[in-house]
């Protein structure tokens, strides 16, 4: 799980798992498997680097 916010400030968590595609537009809109879709505060390279460090941690198993 990774913490973003919403462009209106509010934090969301979402499953780095379920994301499907992240595009800059200029702002960060993330797609889920799902189709639902999330304008984010972070930059492309913010939300890529939450998730390269969530799966680091999964797969070391340091938290």
């Amino acid at each position: 799980m990774i913490v973003l916010h919403k462009m209106n400030g509010d934090e969301i968590i979402l499953n780095a798992n379920h994301i499907e595609t992240i595009e800059s537009k200029p702002d960060t809109t993330i797609t889920l498997v799902n189709d639902k879709k999330y304008l984010v505060k972070e930059s492309r390279d913010e939300v890529l680097s939450l998730i390269y460090d969530y799966f680091h941690k999964v797969l070391t198993g340091k938290t």
